[in-house]
């Protein structure tokens, strides 16, 4: 079956600019343009649109979405596969925090009694799960289970005051490394800023931290790839600048 612009855009739940759009940037090119000059979509367009708005549901930019559709080695049934494996995951932690809602309703209306760490535990159980995902098999192997067991621990752990500063610091360093990269200077003040509160960021979750460490798992970003599209994912370019910026913080490029 085929499909001009509006059909397509109106069976996918997208605007007409955005199928547009897709089409200028080379991500979604329609199968041909008829002789009215219409795009015009057929079922692999419609395959790849799929896949496009599975990994935007994962917060995979643009950039990185075409070149892992465009990759020779991509295989299609192995990509659905992990699309299902991570909405799972997601689901899991939306669960999670609906869960911990419930349980806070309750509590206001007089049913159960709720401490305050208690509040919290569905947010620092979603933070875990998703620097596992994210980051698990390459810390485990890089500072061992015992550490990053250590490290999970100290994050359950916390007070309301310090989760509430390690959110604000998370953002803080955010923001920040969005403006220092920018400059394209990553031993100016912004970026040196950046780098000093990635460090804050770490000592909440680090039972120790070193100099050494901070410069590897800057390169680590670098590195691998899933590192990589994460920092990657707004500003192409951003894991290689943190690592650069971490670097002469720490002063390891130097030694």
């Amino acid at each position: 079956m085929e499909y001009t612009v509006q059909k397509l855009a109106k069976l996918a739940g997208v605007s007409a600019r955005t199928l547009r759009y897709y089409d200028e940037i080379g991500i979604l090119k329609p199968a041909r343009i008829n002789s009215s000059g219409y795009r015009i979509y057929g079922q692999k367009e419609v395959n790849r649109l799929q896949q496009i708005l599975f990994y935007r549901e994962l917060d995979i930019s643009l950039d990185n979405i075409k070149k892992i559709l465009d990759s020779p080695a991509f295989d299609e049934a192995a990509a659905l596969r992990d699309h299902r494996k991570k909405l799972l995951e997601k689901r899991h932690q939306i669960d999670m925090l609906i869960k911990n809602v419930e349980k806070t309703i309750a509590h206001m209306e007089g049913r159960i009694i709720m401490s305050d760490k208690e509040k919290f535990q569905g947010f620092k159980k979603k933070m875990i799960e998703e620097n596992e995902k994210k980051f698990g098999k390459e810390a485990r192997e890089k500072y061992g289970d015992k550490a990053v067991d250590k490290s999970n621990e100290k994050l359950m752990n916390m007070t309301e005051k310090e989760y509430d500063e390690l959110v604000k610091l998370e953002k803080e360093f955010r923001e920040t490394l969005a403006e220092a990269y920018k400059t394209g200077e990553p031993a100016g003040e912004l970026a040196q800023k950046a780098a000093d509160l990635h460090r804050q960021w770490l000592t909440f979750y680090w039972h120790q931290y070193s100099k050494e460490a901070h410069a590897g798992l800057a390169q680590m970003y670098v590195d691998d790839e899933r590192f990589k599209s994460y920092y990657d994912a707004k500003q192409p370019g951003t894991a290689e600048f943190l690592r650069d910026a971490i670097l002469i913080y720490t002063g390891i490029q130097n030694r």
